[in-house]
């Protein structure tokens, strides 16, 4: 019987720690865009998808009332507009860089297609974004 109680004892130390590392591990992962303070911030993003040339170049980020709108600069002048879910998204700059507004989520990939001239062809490129909110810089 001795046995028998170290055993559980043993898993019950185990799973009670495995509990205890999650909840660290969780607590500073996801940060709601209510929880930021209204202002304008730089922030990092990392970009996947396409053929890995073009960057982002520029990232600034606007928080107003726990809603957060990104200003993004792409590497290239080439982009007609964005797409995010359904809705499209027109650049705002007249000249040099294509340049967007879009509504963002920190701490989550968001899906967009992006639809570039840059070829022979227009072509709708899937991508995805990245707002990682540690990097949140007041300016």
């Amino acid at each position: 019987m001795g046995k028998e109680f170290m055993v559980i004892n043993k898993k019950k130390i185990v799973s009670l720690t495995l509990a205890i590392v999650l909840c660290f591990c969780f607590a500073g992962c996801a940060v709601k865009n209510a929880e930021i303070t209204d202002g304008k911030y730089s922030v990092d993003v990392t970009l996947k998808g396409g053929s890995g040339k073009a960057k982002i170049e520029d990232a600034t980020v606007e928080i107003k009332d726990g809603n957060a709108v990104a200003t993004i600069v792409w590497s290239s002048p080439y982009y007609e507009y964005m797409l995010i879910e359904e809705t499209k998204y027109e650049p705002i700059q007249e000249s040099g860089n294509s340049t967007f507004e879009i509504p963002v989520t920190f701490d989550e990939e968001i899906e967009i297609q992006a639809l570039t001239v840059a070829m022979s062809q227009p072509h709708l490129i899937d991508y995805t974004l990245y707002f990682d909110s540690k990097t949140l810089k007041g300016e």
